[in-house]
């Protein structure tokens, strides 16, 4: 990973900051800043993945499957969770 100090928001990063934004701001007025969204969001990310991790230990597969997959975490069936995002 490289250190960049800049991001080039397209449209489509523009709208999931949009939405991650909403979901972080205390109340509808709020407007975080976008470094606490950041924060937030890979917050999310590192403790998702451990929870899941976790939870493979006692539930099958399919149930953690069903459960977790989304387009940033997926789980390979009885085998391993792998990024999907880039």
């Amino acid at each position: 990973m490289t250190d960049r100090t800049s991001l080039k928001l397209n449209d489509e990063r523009k709208h999931l900051f949009e939405q991650a934004s909403q979901i972080v701001a205390g109340d509808p007025t709020d407007n975080p800043p976008r470094s606490d969204v950041i924060d937030a969001a890979l917050t999310h990310l590192i403790e998702s993945h451990q929870n899941i991790e976790n939870a493979r230990k006692k539930y099958p597969p399919q149930t953690i499957k069903d459960c977790a997959n989304t387009s940033v975490l997926g789980l390979r069936y009885r085998t391993s969770i792998e990024s999907k995002w880039r």
